[in-house]
């Protein structure tokens, strides 16, 4: 009986795919993909996402009445300064004035000895009343001498001589009596009076203290601050038409408010161009009854020139600076972002004036411009102003 062999079958290992092959199985899992295949709620290819509006506050370009100014840094100047000094030699034995006290004219700020002044005044007026006396003597011996010169009682010397002597003694008397007046005027210079209104500054001579007459050293000095000036320098291609201006009413010079909300008006131009700087000097008076500017403060100051009737204005921070210059977005009737180059005559307070580039009515952005690219979609709203 033949009983069947045993087939042995050898197993051989799976050979690696090789690289065309796995190349081919990608490019075919990315093109079923591309066809939608397993997913039959795909969007189709062409769907494309809207981009957001940009959020961003807006102002309207409007035309109205801007002054045209110039601005400079002042100088807060006193309109009359004093250095109070002794006129004649003297002890102080009063002081009235203190450090920073207001004065006004003719107000008591030092007493001097006035003793030395007293007795010079009573020594002249002896003497004065000493040469009266001699003085009417003489007088009534002229007299009498010209009745015996008539007479031939006496020689013409002997009355020559007696007539000297009397127009002597007349000026004698006007002697005395300058004597007399120059004691009484430093008498009165031993008590020091305020010249002017004003401030009072440090004191610097009190009660004890010896001055002398004209001394380098000045007892107090008092500066008039109200009314007050601020000088001011401009560049001299302005002066023809500050000049014209101001031939026909003053200008008017103003300060920032906290300074006073009462400006001032153009009182003095220099009579000379500084050659260092190309500017001229220029002063404006302010009434400062508030007393609010101080002398030596530097203060902003501009000086109006003329008004322009139609001037087109947006706010400053609308403008944005590129490489040919400034320029805003303006937003168009279709709600999108447009770039415009502007040209800018001059910027006044928070609004910029536009010579060119903008009409009055439109749109331009004051807040958000830095998320924005031309033809961007924009959702506005009008920037408040503030009340």
């Amino acid at each position: 009986m033949n009983i069947p062999r045993p087939v042995s079958r050898v197993c051989h290992p799976l050979r690696p795919a090789s690289r065309f092959t796995r190349a081919l199985a990608l490019a075919a899992l990315a093109a079923c993909s591309l066809a939608g295949c397993g997913d039959k709620g795909a969007a189709p290819p062409d769907a494309k996402k809207s981009a957001p509006a940009v959020p961003v506050l807006t102002a309207t370009v409007t035309e109205k009445r801007v002054p045209v100014r110039l601005h400079a840094i002042g100088t807060v100047e006193p309109v009359a300064s004093v250095a109070i000094k002794a006129r004649v030699d003297g002890l102080i034995t009063r002081a009235y004035v203190r450090d920073g006290q207001d004065v006004v004219k003719d107000d008591l700020l030092f007493q001097l000895d006035p003793k030395p002044f007293e007795s010079q005044m009573v020594h002249a007026q002896a003497d004065l009343a000493r040469d009266v006396a001699q003085l009417e003597h003489s007088q009534g011996q002229e007299r009498r001498y010209k009745e015996l010169l008539e007479r031939n009682f006496v020689s013409p010397e002997a009355y020559a001589q007696v007539s000297a002597n009397l127009r002597a003694l007349e000026s004698t008397i006007k002697g005395d009596e300058s004597e007399v007046n120059r004691t009484r005027i430093n008498l009165g210079y031993a008590t020091i009076r305020s010249p002017i209104n004003g401030r009072a500054g440090k004191v610097l001579l009190t009660e004890g203290n010896l001055v002398k007459a004209n001394d380098s050293l000045a007892m107090v000095v008092i500066n008039q601050i109200s009314p007050i000036y601020i000088a001011l320098s401009i560049p001299q291609q302005h002066f023809e038409e500050i000049r014209r201006m101001q031939a026909k009413s003053p200008l008017r010079v103003d300060v920032p408010p906290e300074y006073g909300k009462t400006g001032g008006k153009l009182a003095f131009a220099d009579n000379t161009v500084d050659a260092s700087t190309g500017t001229i000097k220029l002063r404006g008076i302010f009434d400062n009854t508030a007393k609010l500017l101080w002398p030596g403060q530097f203060v902003d100051a501009w000086l109006t020139l003329r008004e322009e009737p139609s001037a087109r204005v947006v706010p400053a921070q609308a403008l944005q600076n590129g490489p040919k210059g400034h320029y805003v977005y303006v937003v168009k009737s279709d709600a999108t972002a447009e770039v415009r180059e502007v040209v800018v005559d001059r910027i006044e307070g928070s609004e910029a004036v536009i010579a060119k580039g903008l009409d009055p009515g439109e749109s331009v952005v004051v807040d958000g411009a830095s998320r924005l690219l031309p033809g961007s979609k924009v959702s506005a709203k009008s920037a408040e102003k503030p009340s």
